[in-house]
Parts: C-alpha cells; structure tokens; sequence
C-alpha cells in the first residue's frame, strides 16, 4: 500500500487482489486490504498517517 499527499487529497494506492479472497467472516469478499493498521509515511502536521483499508464486494 502506497500513502501520499496531493494537494488537499490523501491519495491511497493498493494491490488488487486477484481473484478477490473471501473474508475471515465468511460474508464478503476482499478486492483490497491494508490487514490491520498501518503507518504510512504521508504526514500531516508532522505526524505519520496511520491507515486501516478493506474494499470489498458482496459474496
């Protein structure tokens, strides 16, 4: 996953999964996933931006 800033946008970048995974609760599933919360090296006010990310389809 790929964090950055432009402009007044925080722009995220993720690997398709391909073909999408089916989620651990068996009900969706995963096109794109951050597994868990991840600090990025975006910053704002000189802080790092932790993100969490699930894109997903129905089953």
């Amino acid at each position: 996953m790929k964090v950055s800033i432009e402009g007044n946008e925080l722009v995220i970048r993720a690997p398709l999964a391909n073909p999408p995974q089916l989620s651990a609760s068996g009900k969706t599933l995963v096109v794109a996933s951050s597994r868990g919360n991840k600090a990025t090296e975006a910053q704002v006010n000189g802080q790092n931006v932790v993100v969490g990310l699930n894109a997903y389809i129905a089953k």
